[in-house]
Parts: C-alpha cells; sequence; structure tokens
C-alpha cells in the first residue's frame, strides 16, 4: 500500500509518469518518421534521401544540445526542462505540416532535435538522478523497460492515422498529444524533489563534485567512445537489415516478422535486468551487451541468413540495446556520481547521437560499395572495439 500511495503522490510517480511519457516521445518524435517520410516527400516532390536529411538534422541537433539540456535539469529540474520540450516539440511539428519551403522544412527539425534532446531516454534518466540520487538505478531500469514499448504503441498509431488522416493530420495529432498530456505531465506531475543539490554557480574557485571519478580523463574518453560505437552499430544495421535479410533470400513477409522481435526482446531484457537490479555492475552488464552484439553478428556473418539465424540474431541483437540502454543510464550514475549527473550524461550521449545521424547513410554507401557479409564483419569490429573500451575501464565498485 505504501509503495502505491508512493507512485501515486510521493517521489516514486516521477517514474510512473516518465515511464508514460517516455512512450509518448518516443513513439511520437523517433519512430515515425519512417512511415511519414514516404508520404511527406511525395507530396512536396522531394526525394525521399531529402526528407530523411532533416530527421538526421534533427538526431545532431539533439547531441549538440544534450550537455546544456542535461545541466538545466541539474540547475532546475525535469519539470521545467522536459514540459519545455514538449511545447518545442509539438510547435515544431505544427510547423512541419506548414512548411512548403525545403530551408523551413529543415529549420522545422531543428526545433524537434531540440525537443529530442530535452524528452526522450537522457533528460529522463537525469531527471531520475535529480529526485532519487545515486539510488536512481531501479527507477532507470524501470522506466526504460516501459520505453520499451514505444515502437509497439507509435508504429500502429503511426500507421492508423496515416490511413485515416494522412501525415499532416498525424503530426497535428501526435503535436496535440505532446502539448496538453506529455507537457501537463512533466511541468505538473513530476516532483520537484531534490535528493541531490544543484551545482553551485561558479565564482572564481573550481568546484569539486563529491562524485567516485571525475568525468574526463582516459575513463571518460573510453566510456563515451564505447557508447558512440554502439550507437554507430545500432542505427546503421537497424536502418539497413531488413534490406539485408531480403538480399539473403527471405521474403518480405518473413523479413517483417523477423523485425518485430526486435522490440520485444529489449523489453525482456530490460525486464530481466529490473528483477535482478542491484546484483550485477553495470559494467558487466555494458560488456556482455557488446559480446552478444558480436556474437549475434557472428552468426548472421558465418552461418547466414536463413529464417532461424534471423529469428536469433534479432533476439540477440534486440537482447543486447535492451540492457545497453539501462547501462548508459546506469554506468556513468556508478562511475561519476549523482552531482552534475545530467550535464555528464549529455556529454556522454553527444558523439553517439552524431553517428546515430551518420551512420544509416554510411552503412547504406559501403552496403553498396562492399559485401553484406563484409558490413556484418565490420559491426563484429566494431562491437569488439567496444567490448575492449569498457574491459580498459575500471569503475569503482564490484567491477
Amino acid at each position: 500500500m505504501h509503495r502505491l500511495r508512493d507512485l501515486v503522490l510521493g517521489p516514486g510517480r516521477a517514474v510512473s509518469v516518465l515511464s508514460f511519457t517516455e512512450i509518448l516521445c518516443w513513439g511520437i518524435l523517433i519512430y515515425p518518421p519512417v512511415l511519414i517520410m514516404p508520404h511527406l516527400a511525395a507530396d512536396h516532390g522531394w526525394s525521399l534521401a531529402f526528407g530523411m536529411a532533416g530527421f538526421s538534422i534533427g538526431l545532431v541537433t539533439s547531441g549538440m544540445l544534450s550537455p546544456t539540456v542535461g545541466h538545466l535539469i541539474d540547475r532546475h529540474g525535469g519539470n521545467v526542462v522536459m514540459s519545455a520540450g514538449a511545447l518545442t516539440g509539438a510547435l515544431g511539428l505544427v510547423l512541419l505540416t506548414l512548411a512548403e519551403h525545403p530551408v523551413i522544412y529543415l529549420a522545422c527539425w531543428l526545433l524537434l532535435g531540440a525537443a529530442m534532446s530535452s524528452t526522450l531516454y537522457d533528460p529522463a534518466f537525469a531527471t531520475l538522478t535529480r529526485i532519487f540520487g545515486a539510488s536512481a538505478r531501479r527507477q532507470i531500469t524501470f522506466v526504460t523497460f516501459a520505453g520499451g514499448f514505444a515502437s509497439t504503441v507509435g508504429w500502429p498509431a503511426t500507421q492508423l492515422l496515416l490511413e485515416h488522416v494522412g501525415w499532416r493530420g498525424t503530426y497535428l495529432t501526435f503535436a496535440g498529444v505532446l502539448a496538453f498530456v506529455a507537457a501537463p505531465l512533466h511541468g505538473f506531475a513530476l516532483p520537484r524533489t531534490v535528493a541531490v543539490a544543484p551545482l553551485p554557480a561558479v565564482s572564481g574557485s573550481t568546484v569539486v563534485p563529491a562524485a567516485p571519478m571525475r568525468p574526463e580523463g582516459w575513463p571518460f574518453i573510453l566510456l563515451v567512445a564505447a557508447f558512440a560505437l554502439h550507437f554507430f552499430i545500432l542505427s546503421g544495421v537497424t536502418s539497413n537489415l531488413l534490406a539485408m535479410l531480403q538480399r539473403g533470400g527471405m521474403d518480405a513477409a518473413t523479413v517483417v516478422a523477423v523485425g518485430t522481435l526486435f522490440g520485444p526482446a529489449q523489453v525482456a531484457a530490460r525486464l530481466v535486468d529490473f528483477l535482478t537490479a542491484g546484483r550485477t555492475h553495470p559494467l558487466w552488464i555494458a560488456r556482455g551487451a557488446v559480446t552478444l552484439t558480436a556474437f549475434a553478428f557472428a552468426m548472421l556473418a558465418f552461418v547466414g541468413a536463413s529464417p532461424l539465424v534471423a529469428v536469433l540474431f534479432a533476439i540477440a541483437f534486440g537482447a543486447a540495446n535492451g540492457v545497453m540502454t539501462v547501462a548508459r543510464g546506469a554506468l556513468p550514475l556508478v562511475m561519476f556520481g549523482p552531482v552534475g549527473y545530467g550535464r555528464v550524461i549529455g556529454r556522454i550521449a553527444r558523439p553517439g547521437l552524431f553517428v546515430q545521424a551518420l551512420a544509416p547513410f554510411v552503412v547504406a554507401s559501403a552496403l553498396e560499395r562492399f559485401s553484406d557479409g563484409a558490413v556484418l564483419v565490420s559491426g563484429i569490429v566494431g562491437a569488439l572495439l567496444a567490448l575492449g573500451c569498457f574491459m580498459a575501464i575500471r569503475a569503482p565498485g564490484r567491477a
């Protein structure tokens, strides 16, 4: 009864609120473009590549703003920052439906990138850490577990709206959800409890945060590099995987069925981590995730793209990404402590978001120039490099 009261009235309601709003924000800002963009591009007479370039600009903008957004959450809380982000996203979607000129269209994605930087996982992690301090890992895990359902909600909702109200009506509907559901929940329902005092303003003296390690030097560089490599593999492969499987001889229906396993595998892996939270150091979770990624690529590269192997690949790769998201929130908390966490996780996210924006085009170009097998082998190499980075890190605690 006490736990139920806390989820509704106490600080624990931050978990309830963010679990719900992360599904909305991911399902509105990240997943719909793959379905909407062909309609948008055809309506304007633009190429699909140009349409998707807007989405890439949004990701790059998100990366540029992430440290600043994290710092603002450290100082002012997620109430202000995440509600403003949802309203910015709503404005960007409304303007996107009105944009006829290519330059204005791309400018709209600057607003949407700002919304991404202030409403998705990183600001949610920063908000939870500000509220719960060093004990925020379990809350972070639960929110990522719920957020794993975003594709389950976002893609069917997008497809249904496209069929009934077109792409403009779809984005206007999503703008209404951000403005009248997500923004009020962030602004008024998120608790304002502060477990970690915000960093004092700099006034000539250097403030030394009370954290196990300082977010600088080789441990920080290795952590950033490892997560950036994971982002590159994830974005580059998922955007081209279905086409690679079809070239391997699988029919379209089977390929789509295989693709649907990715989301449930993420959720299942996060559920396991949630049920065992605190028993495994997040550094070992990250090492295990990239090892599983390398194994998944090796299966597909050396055994071949049969339906069974493709299913095993989707499950393994999805599970690896599922727990890697948890590690991305928990590992910086363990290594660098809760003070200034928002800015730290923003700094970590920035290079990853840059490579996430570039990876689909880089991998697609590599597939045109080289074989699918060569690209899969490069994925193995990337995963092993990330593993090397994680193995070289010696974090405080039990790692």
